[in-house]
């Protein structure tokens, strides 16, 4: 029952229309809402105590109005420093900015909390979803998506939940009260102040034209960027097997030129426009701007050198401003398109929880006029075809046949990786989507072991994570892999991966020991020495005769010979069971024949099966 994931074919993404465009930022703009709303009310004392913070920020200004009033008024005056005031303003300025940084580290420090809240929650939730979905979504899944998600997205969020709600509110509250305070100055410095924004704002908006099309096709491009990536890095060892690396990188390496060529094409306009337009926020230019008007206003005899130093050093503050506004501005784009991914993911139709939380009276498993098509609508195509059959309790029933005739396909829909499209499988006269934690019921070992890289002993304990020490070494023992294991540096709490030395005969035989740990009364059993030597072999089928004992067992036979002492055999073709039986009654019918003629047997019982000879 070996599932090997495809990726699906890689298209070069359609150009977004101007309608749909708007259609998918409403769309983005719903999904985000949805997803930050566990942590709204966080976000909204952060966004609070911004302003507090902003607004805070407006005072030391004022004082060092006040404080350089009285030191211009000293030295044209030629009289002393009036030490009172000044060291009250001085008092003020240092108690205000003080209090301001705190606030504003306090807002930090509560939306950061609220971004560590949400990446659990969205990561939890994300587990709690996958882990319900059918097998198939996987398969027919791009793996780089998965990862985009769970990686990039996530990060991509990050930015508007822990810096935005602080940050951006400062950028736009901050900037509005000092300018309001230059026009309570005098109104011609408040349009001293802002004079270049008009031609900065004409400008960035020219050179911003079209970035919502163009940020929804960098995603586009990107994610295919991605999936050509993991296409590469997965398949590494088939393209190297076959020579083909050069063909497989260049795959990758031509999305990723492609992007580069869009990327370069997009942002050249866009920088000499952006270029011009913050040359209209030059330090110099504002200076000039503000002191060269205000020193013709102080001429005039309408306002006061203070004023105008008071004015010049807020109008200083807007570039920074108008910067970190248009970062919140591009950060909330490229959230909103993050979160409507995660959104999609989050809302991947799963399986049915029937929620009765029956349980199966005995081990007979039934299949039952059992239907199962891959896809949807007219792409669905047609894998099972009422598929009738009964494994007695107690019993080994082996199912054979040419591949592609369905045999895997029958496992995974008795481990409930899917619900059939029509008919019904039922353990001891229970439909499996009823059954109450159904992994203990069946249990499962593969041809690949899919062990993880954790200690053997969690590897072992991976479906009784309460099991004792004492049990998890005696199911090792009944695995024939105990000694093996405790000859490794660390024993049980040795990390499996590539710097263990297992072999896959010793890794398959921890699989083993996890199945018994389990001790599920129903095995699916993927003939599990079809891919390892001699030695293993006889290794393997020594620890499955103890695993089988008392069992009902569903054995994928990929070689007749090892199948020929089961209970019963069910012949499969076309997704349809063309015929039931012992090996010896099979032998009479022409598909079970042809396979037998076909792994180079005679026409007779040459063998017996390790695994039916001490089961019981």
């Amino acid at each position: 029952m070996t599932v090997t994931a495809i990726e699906p074919a890689v298209q070069t993404p359609p150009e977004p229309q101007p309608n749909d465009l708007k259609a998918q930022q409403r769309a983005d703009a719903k999904a985000l809402k949805d997803l930050i709303r566990p942590v709204a009310a966080q976000l909204n004392v952060g966004r609070a105590l911004a302003v507090i913070s902003a607004v805070l920020a407006v005072v030391p200004y004022i004082a060092l109005v006040h404080i350089g009033a009285s030191l211009l008024d000293s030295a044209r005056t030629d009289t002393a420093v009036d030490g009172d005031e000044v060291g009250r303003w001085l008092r003020i300025l240092i108690i205000t900015f003080t209090l301001r940084l705190g606030i504003y580290f306090l807002a930090l420090l509560i939306t950061h909390f609220a971004d560590i809240r949400f990446g659990h929650l969205v990561r939890e939730r994300m587990v709690a979803r996958l882990s319900k979905v059918p097998l198939n979504w996987f398969t027919s899944t791009n793996s780089g998506r998965v990862r985009t998600a769970l990686q990039d997205d996530i990060g991509t969020v990050h930015h508007l939940i822990a810096h935005q709600p602080v940050d951006g509110t400062n950028a736009i509250v901050m900037p509005l009260a000092l300018m309001v305070y230059a026009f309570i100055v005098d109104w011609r410095l408040g349009l001293l102040s802002i004079a270049t924004l008009p031609l900065y704002a004409t400008m960035m908006a020219f050179s911003m034209r079209g970035m919502g099309e163009k940020t929804v096709e960098m995603d586009q491009r990107l994610a295919t960027v991605s999936a050509r990536m993991v296409e590469f890095v997965t398949g590494i060892s088939v393209v190297k097997a076959f020579g083909r690396v050069g063909r497989a990188h260049r795959a990758y390496q031509e999305a990723a030129d492609e992007f580069q060529e869009f990327y370069y094409a997009w942002v050249k306009p866009m920088i000499r426009g952006s270029s011009l337009g913050i040359s209209l926020l030059a330090v110099p230019l504002i200076l000039l701007i503000n002191i060269g008007g205000g020193a013709w206003l102080v001429h005039r005899g309408t306002v006061t050198p203070a004023d105008v130093l008071a004015t010049s050093l807020i109008a200083l503050l807007v570039p920074y401003a108008l910067e970190t506004l248009m970062s919140a501005m591009w950060s909330q784009q490229m959230a909103g398109a993050a979160a409507t991914r995660l959104v999609t993911l989050l809302d991947t139709p799963a399986l049915p929880d029937d929620g009765q939380g029956a349980v199966p009276a005995g081990g007979e498993v039934v299949f039952d006029d059992v239907s199962y098509s891959y896809g949807q609508g007219d792409d669905a195509v047609l894998a099972l075809d009422g598929v009738s059959f009964t494994l007695r309790e107690g019993t080994i029933t082996a199912l054979v046949g040419p591949s592609g005739s369905g045999k895997s396909t029958i496992a995974t829909l008795l481990a409930r990786f899917d619900d059939p499209r029509s008919g019904t499988i039922s353990i001891g006269g229970v439909p499996v989507g009823q059954i109450a934690d159904l992994y203990s019921h069946v249990g499962f070992v593969l041809q690949d072991p899919q062990l993880l890289g954790i200690s053997i002993r969690d590897n072992i304990a991976l479906g009784r994570p309460d099991a004792t020490d004492e049990q998890i070494r005696a199911a090792a023992r009944a695995a024939r892999v105990l000694d093996e294991i405790e000859a490794l540096p660390n024993g049980l709490d040795t990390v499996y991966g590539s710097d263990t030395g297992l072999s896959g005969g010793q890794a398959q035989r921890i699989a083993i020991a996890r199945a018994l740990l389990v001790d599920a009364p129903i095995l699916i059993l993927d003939e599990a020495t079809a891919l390892t030597d001699l030695e293993s072999q006889h290794q393997i089928q020594q620890a499955l005769s103890e695993l089988v004992k008392g069992r009902t067992v569903l054995l994928i036979g990929h070689r007749p010979e090892v199948i020929t002492g089961v209970d019963q055999i069910v012949l499969v073709e076309s997704g349809r069971v063309v015929a039931t039986g012992t090996h010896d009654d099979l032998l009479a019918e022409r598909g079970y024949a042809r396979l037998w003629e076909s792994a180079g047997h005679a026409l007779e019982d040459e063998t017996d099966n390790a695994i039916q000879g001490d089961r019981r």
